[in-house]
């Protein structure tokens, strides 16, 4: 593995001090306790304040994004939030201030919100889902993101199959493999495919998926809008569909059912969800490559660094090879 992120250890130095330290200078008063969260991307920690509910901090992956891009993601947040949409929005201090530094990092402070991941068998659930989602997407339109970037084939299809290969992430006896597959896979998707371009864009939560929604209350509360980004209103509700295709059908039913009580939704774009789903599953593979130097990956994925992660990825890629060939999902 040659090529790896520039920045070795991206937190070094992030202790428990640091953390309560960070939390302090917003205004808040530590009781000292501090939880790690489950964050790879970010470092996310849960922090106790004395007489009031915890918090918790994000402190933002050095390099990923520039101020004016996390600014865009908290606006986004902070106006669902002003119309009573249960999205997450950072807590702002007295002068407004939603973005904070500590020397080389950034960081932000949320409220902390509690919930479980929703129930993909709850029809109902589903409907509520896609109810919300319109919302967040009715808000999403009204005005574009200026610096956030859109999803594209480049960046999640060519992007990630020239950083594994040029960074010999990818096993030397399957090389030619993922070579071929991954050329014929974008080349499949750019000629047979409408470009994402041609669709109506908008502001996206961007990686939607059920680890991002906790339901609480019988509503879902959307969090961690760190890969928002432009793009077709289909990127958010793909990832809430599961299991064979009749029930993937199914499934998408209740969701649109649901979302057409706030917004239209171009049923053209459901040609795009495999497509969007082959570029998720190449960009996840260079983003654990990209990210392999950060001590947190080889813990977390220790099979990445095993012939078998690539020997599955690959068998993944021509299972949507063959998903590229069958109609898109129907909504009756």
């Amino acid at each position: 593995m040659a090529e790896l992120d520039e920045d070795s250890i991206p937190f070094a130095g992030l202790d428990p001090d640091r953390v309560i330290r960070a939390v302090e200078a917003t205004g808040c008063r530590s009781d000292a306790r501090v939880l790690a969260l489950n964050s790879y991307e970010n470092r996310v920690y849960q922090v106790g304040i004395e007489d009031a509910e915890p918090v918790v901090v994000k402190f933002y992956r050095p390099g990923r994004w520039t101020d004016a891009q996390i600014l865009e993601e908290h606006l986004f947040n902070l106006q669902l939030a002003e119309l009573e949409i249960p999205a997450v929005p950072p807590l702002a201090a007295e002068d407004g201030t939603t973005l904070h530094n500590d020397g080389d990092f950034r960081y932000a402070i949320y409220p902390r919100h509690g919930g479980r991941a929703p129930d993909t068998e709850d029809m109902d659930a589903l409907a509520v889902l896609g109810r919300y989602l319109a919302r967040i997407h009715r808000v999403g339109n009204l005005e574009p993101f200026q610096v956030r970037p859109a999803f594209s084939v480049q960046e999640f299809g060519h992007d990630s199959r020239e950083f594994l290969l040029r960074g010999d992430f990818v096993p030397v006896d399957l090389r030619p493999a993922y070579e071929t597959l991954t050329a014929d896979l974008l080349g499949r998707i750019e000629r047979d495919f409408p470009p994402l371009s041609s669709f109506h864009s908008l502001r996206l939560h961007g990686d939607c998926h059920m680890g991002n929604v906790l339901w609480r209350d019988e509503i879902p509360h959307f969090v961690d809008f760190d890969d928002s980004r432009s793009g077709p209103a289909i990127q958010d509700l793909w990832m809430l569909l599961s299991g064979e295709r009749h029930e993937r059908t199914a499934q998408l039913s209740e969701v649109l059912d649901g979302y057409a009580q706030f917004a239209d939704f171009d049923n053209r774009e459901l040609v795009l969800i495999e497509p969007l789903r082959t570029l998720r599953i190449m960009h996840h593979a260079a983003w654990i490559g990209r990210r392999w130097s950060d001590p947190a990956f080889p813990r977390a994925f220790p099979f990445f660094a095993d012939q078998r992660f690539f020997s599955e990825h690959i068998l993944s890629l021509r299972e949507q090879m063959a998903a590229l060939d069958e109609p898109a999902l129907e909504v009756f």
